[in-house]
């Protein structure tokens, strides 16, 4: 097949989408495609005649433009199929004040919070008990995010973020395991144990390589497993998203599990969450990524 493998973009995550393509553009040539990897944040005014000349689409987008929709919208105009999202989904997904509140009306725990959309005024104090965490309402990668143990490293934290353009969102810092699932089809993965090397993944803990932060199959019990496929399943479906995702949840000690939030398109480097999920469940990486471009074309079919 002709596939385009799109990249790059224009926010805080592009070196990552970029590192990433590497991944995929040799999977799928192994596989046999003919793949153009489009390099998005240069060639914009390019994507619907590249996107008219090939089979189907592969996105390996961060932040916005991906996760957003946009591109999904401007495929979608020129009958291009492509895995994952479609715009509506992308979209709700990736604001996650939004994605909270369809979360938490599909019966998900989720954390309490606040949205801002500007900088508060002085002496404004969130509601909520330190340690919070300030982080972009539409970023990712855990960019833009502070743990503030007190009002002053909360303003500080929530500076960068409005410097940056975001709005912001605060949620209190809940103590547990971090876990991460994937869903392909309609089939979760096994979720993945996070051990980060801080109290909590950051962004060095995410992209450092280091081996044994991230444990899949994990050691929990099964019954506790199978509740976290459900949820991220549940996640899924209640955002309408489609082909794939991963969530992001955390589990107390007393059993409780909240969700954090939700990828639409998750990292897949050969090392990245969503594939370590698959691979527990005997799908390597070649096979994941060709399911997927199958789960893209069955797609565009059904609205062709």
């Amino acid at each position: 097949m002709r596939v385009l493998l799109i990249a790059g973009g224009w926010s805080p995550e592009r070196d990552i989408s970029l590192m990433g393509a590497q991944s995929l553009l040799e999977t799928l040539q192994s596989l046999g495609h003919s793949v153009t990897l489009f390099t998005l944040s240069e060639r914009l005014d390019e994507l619907l005649d590249a996107a008219s000349k090939h089979d189907v689409a592969f996105l390996n987008l961060h932040g916005s433009p991906g996760e957003d929709g946009l591109v999904q919208a401007m495929l979608d105009r020129v009958g291009c199929p492509y895995q994952g999202a479609d715009a509506a989904g992308s979209f709700l997904a990736l604001h996650k004040a939004a994605a909270k509140a369809v979360l938490k009306r599909a019966g998900l725990r989720v954390p309490e919070g606040v949205f801002l959309t500007s900088m508060p005024e002085p002496g404004w104090e969130p509601g909520l008990p330190y340690p919070v965490f300030a982080k972009s309402n539409t970023g990712g990668s855990s960019l833009h995010m502070t743990k503030a143990g007190n009002a002053e490293e909360l303003y500080k934290g929530l500076k960068d973020i409005f410097a940056a353009g975001c709005e912001a969102v605060i949620e209190p810092f809940i103590p547990g395991k971090e876990l991460s699932c994937g869903v392909l089809g309609d089939i979760a993965l096994e979720p993945v144990l996070i051990v980060p090397k801080s109290d909590y993944f950051d962004f060095h803990d995410k992209y450092a390589g280091e081996e044994g932060t991230e444990i899949c199959p994990s050691p929990l019990p099964r019954n506790i497993v199978e509740q976290i496929r459900e949820a991220a399943l549940t996640a899924h479906r209640a955002l309408g998203l489609r082909s794939y995702s991963r969530t992001d949840f955390i589990l107390q000690d007393n059993g409780d599990l909240y969700a954090l939030e939700v990828n639409t398109l998750p990292g897949m480097t050969n090392v990245s969450l969503l594939p370590k999920g698959a691979a527990a469940m005997g799908l390597s990486y070649p096979q994941l990524v060709q399911k997927l471009l199958e789960l893209a074309l069955r797609r565009g079919n059904q609205h062709a």
